[in-house]
């Protein structure tokens, strides 16, 4: 043995080829901690003063190669001043020099997920040989970040400017097959012979059928472009980039100028050029905030998994009610592989779902994602039927009628009555009382809501509701599911709206004070599509529907009266009275044509404004910070409330659950991120300032004057600088 330590061996063939080998010990996974890192520094000074080696191969002992750099440890990392994070970055450069400057040939054995820094490793190595399933992929700039150990001055060289800066900008993974094609990877084979092909390319390179040292000129030496080249591959690419990305992420355009800035230089230089642009990178709140994002949905994924661990798998599901949204479950579920009976009281509400259903796997087709005969093997997973003679042996029924207690409470009866003892119930509702739907079931225990976001097939969250008799079973077969769905489950607790939809109302509360008091609907919609929500909140009103709206408000007005009660006419309930429902029936705050594709889009209407006219008591001049404030105060100060309630385990699952479930503003981290941004002292003066004109849907929590008096936050974690 060369070298052991807690997460690398080196050992020394007989054929005097080495084997570098990833294994962190008591992890699932290899992530390039800084001990690892470390490691991999001692491990390269053991295999220099080894005399007689031929060649080294790098391999994992892991299902992954190296899934990057441990995450976990930037937010403390990047507070360092900037000269320490210079400094680290200079030393992980070195190391990889080192790597790359081996007096013999060098092989990475790639048998899965090689990404961010483990991708940077490999491109140190002479070759790459890549096993068919496996993917590499740089996604730092997904993190507000670039790669910084060299992976912008290695890949454009390796693969040519085009290829990097999408490989860079875009952060995917990519597959064998196209890493191969552009040239990253010298070789794909099955996974069996993977690690006999690596041997057998370096044996090939010491019998000097392949020149070592030209490769490592390439790889080190500046770019071969002339100037037209140069400005076709990066100005153009600056702007596709920049226009896609939006102004709020500055990585991927950033990423572009350090491959455009290093292009025409040797690797030190280049690589100090990625050093400062990184650095630049790590400091800004953009990027504290997404790290967060990456740590939340680790958070969220480990709950899921563990209220899944304790489930039996869901073999068979039921969704009882068809139509548009009873289509989109189906689909979803029939598309990741779990067979699901599709039940309605109508023919034509089954011919709709099923529909649906074909055209979501129609898409999926056209963007070669499926083929048609797998398209046709995955609609077998649907069964439709208008009896409930298949359901004795369903795991969980999602039943998914219409919003109505009365409806959901006679259906469920009915339901539970032709079902297994075991089998789960959940409800669709986004906003019917679990625990009030549940009084006349004979096993509550078995019953639980399970809230999907509409379009099913697009919104990644799935809200879990317990009610106040909802079983540990339950919920863990319900969480089971979801995932097996491909959703990111959230848990709550009962209450009227939930956690999502409790939160979004208080937003809209402040939307509808605002148009009262003179602002133009107009431009509130374009000031919080500049802060970065998807869309402003008349639009988002049209997309969710009027009539949908009405009710949501009508459940929350009840549930907290104090708050959310509201005397007079809003905006929305004269769009809903005036039969503007929005989207769905083409008419809301704005008018709806279809476009070349067939999908709704927006165009001014007047007819909008002169109803909305109608509520306007005053005329007041607002800046875009006042319009701002009014809409994120109750939104935040409400998920607040959901945390101190317990509906909402976590500051984590509270946040995610507003990114994944609404288009919370990702790279603002959340609600909860976002008062720790502003700070909490400053949050609660600036919630008081408003009460006082506009009440208790402004007004701060006890237990949040006291986090301000005490400085706590609710990541206690200080925001970035």
């Amino acid at each position: 043995m060369i070298y052991q330590g807690n997460a690398i061996t080196v050992a020394r063939g007989g054929d005097d080829i080495a084997t570098l080998n990833f294994d962190l010990k008591d992890e699932s996974v290899n992530k390039l901690s800084s001990s690892v890192v470390t490691e991999l520094e001692q491990a390269l000074q053991a295999l220099r003063s080894e005399s007689g080696i031929k060649g080294l191969m790098l391999a994992s002992a892991k299902d992954a190669f190296i899934v990057g750099a441990d995450i976990t440890e930037f937010h403390a990392m990047f507070e360092q001043d900037e000269s320490e994070i210079q400094t680290m970055l200079e030393h992980v450069h070195s190391i990889l020099n080192d790597l790359e400057d081996l007096p013999f040939p060098t092989v990475s054995a790639i048998n899965g997920l090689a990404l961010g820094g483990g991708c940077e490793v490999v491109l140190s190595t002479d070759f790459r040989v890549m096993a068919e399933g496996a993917k590499i992929g740089l996604p730092e700039t997904k993190l507000g970040i670039l790669p910084g150990w060299g992976g912008c001055v290695r890949l454009p060289r390796l693969i040519g400017a085009d290829n990097a800066i999408e490989w860079i900008a875009g952060g995917g993974e990519n597959r064998a097959d196209a890493c191969l094609k552009v040239g990253a990877v010298d070789a794909v084979v099955p996974a069996e012979e993977l690690e006999a092909a690596a041997r057998d390319i370096l044996l090939r390179a010491n019998a000097g059928e392949f020149d070592i040292q030209a490769r490592r000129t390439e790889k080190q030496s500046p770019l071969q472009l002339n100037a037209i080249e140069q400005m076709m591959a990066f100005e153009t690419a600056k702007g596709f980039v920049a226009g896609k990305a939006g102004p709020h992420y500055p990585a991927p355009v950033e990423a572009i100028k350090v491959i455009q800035k290093g292009a025409g230089e040797e690797r030190a230089r280049a690589q100090a050029i990625e050093t400062k642009a990184f650095i630049k990178l790590a400091k800004t709140e953009v990027c504290f905030n997404l790290v967060g994002l990456f740590l939340n949905d680790q958070v969220v994924k480990k709950k899921s998994n563990r209220y899944a661990k304790e489930a039996r798998p869901v073999r068979q599901a039921a969704v009882l009610g068809a139509g548009i949204m009873g289509g989109g479950i189906a689909y979803q579920s029939a598309s990741k592989g779990v067979p699901i009976v599709m039940k309605d009281i109508r023919e034509e509400a089954i011919q709709l779902g099923l529909k649906e259903a074909r055209k979501l796997f129609a898409k999926q087709v056209e963007r070669g994602r499926l083929t048609s005969s797998g398209m046709a093997e995955k609609l077998t997973n649907i069964r439709p039927t208008l009896s409930y003679g298949d359901f004795a042996n369903v795991d969980v029924v999602v039943e998914a009628v219409v919003e109505n207690p009365q409806i959901k409470g006679a259906v469920l009866r009915e339901l539970e009555a032709e079902v297994g003892e075991s089998t789960i119930l959940a409800s669709n509702t986004s906003t019917i009382s679990i625990t009030r739907l549940a009084e006349n079931l004979e096993r509550p225990e078995n019953f639980c809501g399970m809230h999907f976001f509409n379009p099913v097939h697009r919104m990644p969250l799935v809200e879990v509701i317990r009610g106040e008799k909802t079983g540990d079973a339950a919920v863990a077969a319900t969480v089971a599911y979801a995932k097996a769905m491909g959703k990111t489950p959230i848990v709550v607790n009962d209450c009227p709206g939930f956690l999502v939809n409790r939160v979004l109302f208080p937003y809209f509360g402040g939307f509808s004070l605002l148009v009262e008091q003179g602002a133009d609907f107009q431009r509130i919609d374009k000031i919080m599509e500049r802060f970065g929500w998807p869309m402003g909140p008349a639009y988002l009103l049209d997309v969710v529907g009027m009539d949908t709206a009405v009710h949501a408000n009508e459940v929350m007005a009840e549930g907290f009266p104090e708050r959310m009660a509201r005397e007079g006419k809003t905006a929305i309930q004269v769009m809903f009275e005036n039969d503007r429902l929005g989207q769905k029936n083409a008419k809301g705050f704005y008018a709806y044509e279809e476009d070349r594709k067939g999908k709704p889009k927006k165009v001014m209407d007047e007819e909008s404004g002169k109803l909305v006219a109608q509520v306007v008591s005053s005329q007041r001049e607002f800046s875009d910070e006042d319009i701002i404030a009014r809409m994120m105060v109750p939104l935040c100060m409400e998920t607040v409330r959901c945390l101190e309630d317990d509906i909402v385990g976590s500051p984590a699952e509270a946040d995610m659950a507003l990114i994944y479930g609404i288009g919370f503003p990702p790279f603002r981290g959340g609600a909860l991120r976002y008062i720790d941004a502003t700070g909490v002292a400053e949050f609660v003066a600036l919630a008081d300032s408003l009460a006082e004109e506009l009440g208790p849907l402004y007004a701060p929590t006890e237990r949040l004057r006291q986090m301000a008096a005490d400085g706590e936050t609710f990541y206690g974690v200080a925001k970035a600088n």
